[in-house]
């Protein structure tokens, strides 16, 4: 059964709903299968979707990015999201030929692809790609300051005039989070709050996150930038017959 859960909507901590608001700007193509399947699969364990990305960067790499109501994802929710989401996608068989599998955190510049990611974000920087020009422009950077209906507003960096602009969220190609030393010293704060109400019982300690391999070439890594991920990799098609293949020379779709 899906529970219910509640996101953050701003900065202020304002409720939302979390498991059912619909992501707004999405990919396309193989991207797009892949995250048919995967969303309610993640909506089920309590997580929700937040991009499918696919490079051809070591082979084929499938992405899948996702993050709890906090906003966050430990290793142990990704973990838990492959262990559900190999099988599935296992027998879909959305991407043709031999891929790897990597469930990921959103990570500190983060994409902003829901409604209430614009209004928890507000007052940050964030750089916005949009699929048809705005006054002549296609390339925005500058500080959230909020939403209005289906748009969001947003002060330019190298705006002279002090105006701002209007954009429609659905005319956004990409939107992310920049990387600034207010964004990382407020997620350093949700963190430590976070990690205080997740202690390990009767420890006085957090619990801590393990970083191992398991037998079947599953692997967990920490990034720098405050990004968890959990890699899986999986043979399809005419890959699945070479057994003795090493994970290394797995060939892309």
């Amino acid at each position: 059964m899906l529970q219910e859960f509640t996101a953050l909507s701003s900065m202020n901590d304002a409720p939302t709903s979390f498991a059912d608001e619909p992501r707004l700007i999405t990919e396309p193509g193989r991207a797009a299968r892949v995250a048919a399947l995967a969303e309610p699969v993640l909506a089920g364990l309590g997580y929700r979707l937040v991009r499918v990305r696919i490079s051809g960067a070591a082979g084929c790499t499938v992405q899948i990015m996702a993050e709890r109501p906090d906003g966050t994802m430990a290793i142990e929710d990704c973990e838990a999201a492959s262990r559900a989401l190999s099988p599935m996608l296992d027998g879909a068989d959305p991407i043709e030929g031999a891929y790897q599998l990597e469930i990921s955190s959103p990570g500190i510049d983060r994409p902003l692809v829901r409604h209430s990611d614009f209004d928890r974000y507000a007052g940050h920087v964030a750089q916005v790609e949009m699929t048809v020009p705005v006054d002549g422009r296609r390339r925005f950077r500058g500080r959230l300051l909020g939403t209005e209906a289906d748009a969001v507003r947003i002060r330019r960096s190298d705006a002279t005039d002090g105006t701002d602009d209007l954009l429609r969220i659905d005319d956004m190609m990409e939107a992310k989070l920049v990387l600034t030393d207010a964004l990382i010293s407020e997620s350093l704060r949700r963190s430590k709050r976070g990690n205080r109400e997740t202690q390990a019982p009767g420890s006085g300690k957090h619990a801590p996150h393990k970083i191992y391999n398991h037998q079947t070439r599953q692997k967990h890594q920490i990034n720098t930038g405050h990004q968890t991920r959990h890699q899986h990799q999986t043979r399809h098609g005419p890959a699945a017959q070479e057994q003795d293949q090493p994970a290394s020379q797995f060939k892309g779709d």
